[in-house]
């Protein structure tokens, strides 16, 4: 009677080993290897103006801009190189001059922050990125709903008086 149990218990120990060994030799094609989407990739291009609202930052109260003052006529032009390595921004259009005309631009980090802080656009007067004119914080990011949000934010000593919020849909699909 042990001799058949030891038996059994070979026959399954060796069936156990033989799958895995048979299991091990299968290869699972991955692909070739591809580079990760940075948000530069996702936010550069030609975006326009959907709507635009300036939020009191002292009283938490806002207002619609967007059939405003031809705030409609606002586009932005966020340039790459074809490695998606950001590289010159225009804005055009004849909405007031809250941004500058023109400059370079760069994402703070290249990827989304892991502590769940906002992604930021630095904006640059200058190619040798030394004079910093601008910080946008983008608050919605281009994916499979091709919207891009970023706020502006004017201070004072440090302390943040008004923003504006911009939504912005591309160019190629606007109206």
């Amino acid at each position: 009677m042990k001799a058949l149990k030891a038996i059994h218990v070979f026959l399954l120990f060796s069936l156990l080993v033989g799958g895995a060994c048979l299991t091990g030799c299968y290869n699972t094609e991955d692909g070739s290897f591809v580079e990760p989407i940075t948000l530069s990739e996702k936010i550069n291009g030609k975006w326009v103006l959907s709507s635009i609202k300036q939020v009191d930052e002292l009283q938490a109260t806002d207002v619609d801009l967007t059939g405003q003052l031809e705030f409609m006529s606002f586009g932005i032009d966020l340039l790459a190189d074809d490695a998606n390595q950001p590289t010159t921004f225009s804005v055009n259009g004849n909405a007031p001059a809250l941004l500058p005309a023109s400059g370079t631009w760069e994402m703070e980090n290249k990827f989304t922050n892991s502590d769940g802080t906002p992604a930021r656009i630095f904006l640059y007067a200058d190619a040798a990125k030394s004079q910093k004119v601008g910080v946008l914080t983008v608050t919605a990011t281009p994916g499979s709903n091709r919207v891009l949000e970023f706020k502006m934010t004017r201070k004072q000593n440090g302390n943040a008086f008004v923003s504006y919020v911009y939504n912005l849909v591309p160019a190629t699909t606007a109206e």
